[in-house]
């Protein structure tokens, strides 16, 4: 019998030989992660607040078969964490609860998908996406990998793209005077966060700030979130009843101009994940507040057991990134498998994948356009099912790379065409 066919929540195939290998050596395994860029700025300066969970475990919500949430790694169907999402008929919502359309999901984003279940092949029939980014907010610092943005050090790092059609030459067209939006996940080893996706965010009208609430002082209605020094008095709280407390994860929406060093907030809110209990989930992350003792660990705010897993990671730590499979149950995910990943930061040669029709072609540059995607196929190429010279508009194809020099194009190392 196959053990991974007992898993709640089924791996696709391509996958599972490895990740079953990697296992049962208690070692975690390389992902897959596909971080690009589609054409267009997504979601600039919207509003915090609606679907983050408490980092002791927060409320869940909605029914659905199963709950995914991870980094956008491909098009073609929405792939996440190795699944194809079919999305035909799903419904999409930022996280200030705003209805957008399908076209603002993006390659890099964070996102949360209730589903139905996954199939033995690795594909569900999505009913909802949620997405948000960490930060937005103006840059008060660049280095060569990193960058400051409200308090927060931002690390750029080798999975981290640049929105190809607002900041076209990558890190270099950010400066001190940029507002810029930023996804990614908490590195709580560092503090830092790493960035999957960033945007020219300069229409923001408002700031956001997601993270990990700390000195928080209920006399003086002020907390901090990393380096940002922020104030609630004025704030709005969501749900009203939100108890604000030490290490809850929140969403902050701020005022774009601070009060003696300190930023304040219009709205803090924390809410719920789309899962309830009983439904299996997926989830990729950082891990943070780890306790060995008890077996539990957070991602991202979510609360994790682990306790009846038989092979956890020697390395487990937090800062380090997983992979965790199980079941809902009251607000904690009930892991049955935690596996290692590297997807945010990149180490992995074939970091996304998309499906479709070719659009356009440029012979001589050795580019063609995917989904909004400039593909490069200058490079050592591996083809199937066809040739070089079959890369003509309309021509359908699946296309595994990694981000160009500057961030914004995509480096093909394998092209495969369909029918």
């Amino acid at each position: 019998m196959d053990p991974l066919n007992l898993l709640p929540y089924p791996l696709p195939r391509p996958a599972l030989s490895r990740w079953s290998t990697r296992l049962g050596a208690g070692l975690g395994v390389a992902a897959l992660i596909g971080l690009a860029v589609l054409a267009g700025c997504g979601g600039g300066g919207g509003d915090a607040g609606s679907s983050g969970a408490a980092a002791s475990g927060g409320t869940v919500t909605a029914s659905a078969a199963a709950y995914t949430e991870g980094t956008i790694t491909g098009f073609g169907s929405v792939i996440l964490n190795g699944t194809r999402f079919d999305d035909s008929s799903a419904s999409v919502t930022d996280d200030s609860g705003t209805v957008r359309t399908l076209s603002a999901l993006k390659l890099g984003m964070r996102v949360e998908v209730a589903s139905t279940a996954v199939a033995s092949d690795g594909t569900a029939k999505a009913s909802k996406f949620s997405f948000g980014s960490r930060v937005v907010g103006p840059v008060t610092a660049v280095g060569g990998s990193t960058l400051t943005v409200l308090g927060q050090t931002i690390d750029i790092v080798a999975a981290t793209v640049f929105d190809s059609s607002t900041l076209p030459g990558g890190l270099a067209d950010i400066t001190t005077a940029s507002v810029i939006e930023v996804h990614g996940l908490p590195d709580s080893a560092t503090g830092h966060i790493l960035a999957t996706r960033i945007e020219n965010a300069s229409s923001a009208t408002s700031y956001k700030l997601r993270g990990t609430l700390t000195g928080l002082d209920t006399t003086a209605k002020t907390f901090n979130i990393g380096g940002a020094a922020i104030s609630y008095a004025s704030a709005t709280l969501q749900p009203s009843t939100l108890a604000l407390a030490e290490n809850l994860v929140v969403r902050v929406v701020l005022a774009t101009t601070p009060t003696s060093g300190r930023w304040s907030a219009t709205s803090v809110g924390s809410t719920g994940r789309d899962a309830t209990t009983g439904t299996a989930a997926h989830v990729r992350g950082t891990v943070s507040a780890l306790d060995s003792t008890a077996k539990t660990f957070s991602v991202d705010g979510l609360k994790v057991d682990y306790s009846g897993v038989t092979s956890v990671p020697a390395t487990l730590a937090d800062g380090v990134e997983v992979d965790v499979v199980g079941t809902v149950s009251n607000s904690v995910l009930v892991a049955t498998a935690v596996t290692l990943k590297e997807e945010a930061r990149g180490r992995h040669d074939d970091r996304f994948e998309v499906h479709g029709a070719i659009t356009a072609v440029d012979s001589v540059a050795k580019t063609f356009t995917l989904r909004g995607l400039t593909i490069d196929y200058s490079g050592t190429v591996t083809y199937t099912g066809g040739t070089e010279a079959g890369l003509i508009v309309g021509a359908k194809v699946e296309v595994k790379g990694s981000v160009g020099s500057t961030r914004t194009t995509v480096l093909a190392s394998t092209i495969k065409f369909e029918n």
